[in-house]
């Protein structure tokens, strides 16, 4: 009985979001339709159009993409970032509630920026050059993924005195990558986002010291979506309230212990109050 019950709950769900994922595609459909200029506005306007295009460069793609493998590569990048997400805001409200000079620091960034009682708007992302830092000193050193997706050497070859053959499978240490002194600095182990400043380091892996999403033409594809998550939720639980750990605890005492798997999460949740921003 509880099988069929849960099989049941299934159904239910799937139907749900078959539902919402055919209302995206319609109305992606409708606006290619009315819209005369025919720019591709985001990454399922992209799709439609290689599907609706099959004279185009990727025309063996066109001839066999239909309805349902949009359907799943949509769910692929909603599922994908909901873990990635919320893992990576866990780690970077942990470690502004560690330090509070940064928490304050963004909270004087964002509040001139955005007025008090307002919410955090997409446009306004731009203006915190500051959250940049901060989301990258935290993801180099807490990646949400710690190995990269497995990738193969298409020829032999020696990096470093090593042997790597041909068709060898590869998996980079995102984890160590971000701990390493001799690519940061003694200090590597400290939470410093001005690290950043001045420099050109980022996310694309265009230097191959923070390749969270990792690189190339193999990259993350919802890296745009995911970091657009991101700072949105830091943003405004910054700039809605103030934090403070429970019981008097000092930021000292506050557990960041990790728990090792596909995604780097900690080993224990989070708790922190909030206290609403009056001024």
């Amino acid at each position: 009985f509880y099988f069929q019950g849960y099989t049941r709950r299934l159904r239910v769900a799937s139907k749900a979001i078959d539902k919402i994922l055919e209302t995206i595609i319609h109305d992606h459909e409708q606006y290619a339709k009315n819209d005369s200029t025919k720019l591709s506005r985001d990454f399922v306007d992209i799709i439609l159009a290689l599907k609706n295009n099959p004279t185009s460069v990727h025309g063996q793609l066109a001839n066999t993409i239909d309805k349902s493998n949009i359907k799943a590569i949509l769910l692929d990048m909603i599922f994908g970032s909901i873990d990635t997400s919320q893992t990576a805001i866990q780690w970077i409200m942990s470690e502004l509630l560690r330090h509070q000079r940064v928490m304050k620091l963004l909270q004087q960034e964002i509040r001139n920026v955005v007025l008090d009682c307002e919410l955090v708007e997409e446009s306004q992302l731009s203006k915190l050059p500051y959250l940049d830092l901060v989301v990258k000193e935290s993801m180099r050193l807490h990646p949400v993924a710690p190995l990269l997706v497995p990738r193969q050497s298409m020829e032999d070859i020696v990096i470093d005195g090593y042997d790597i053959k041909k068709n060898s499978r590869i998996i980079i240490n995102n984890w160590s990558i971000g701990k390493d002194p001799k690519i940061w600095s003694e200090n590597v182990e400290e939470f410093i986002p001005e690290r950043f400043l001045g420099s050109n380091i980022d996310f694309q892996g265009n230097s191959f010291k923070l390749i969270s999403f990792g690189s190339g033409r193999r990259g993350c594809p919802g890296m745009h979506l995911g970091l657009l998550n991101i700072k949105l939720v830091v943003a405004q639980l910054v700039h809605s309230f103030d934090w403070e750990l429970p019981l008097g605890a000092s930021s000292d005492e506050l557990d960041m212990d990790e728990t090792f798997g596909l995604s780097l999460s900690r080993a224990n949740h989070i708790l922190a109050i909030p206290k609403f921003r009056k001024n």
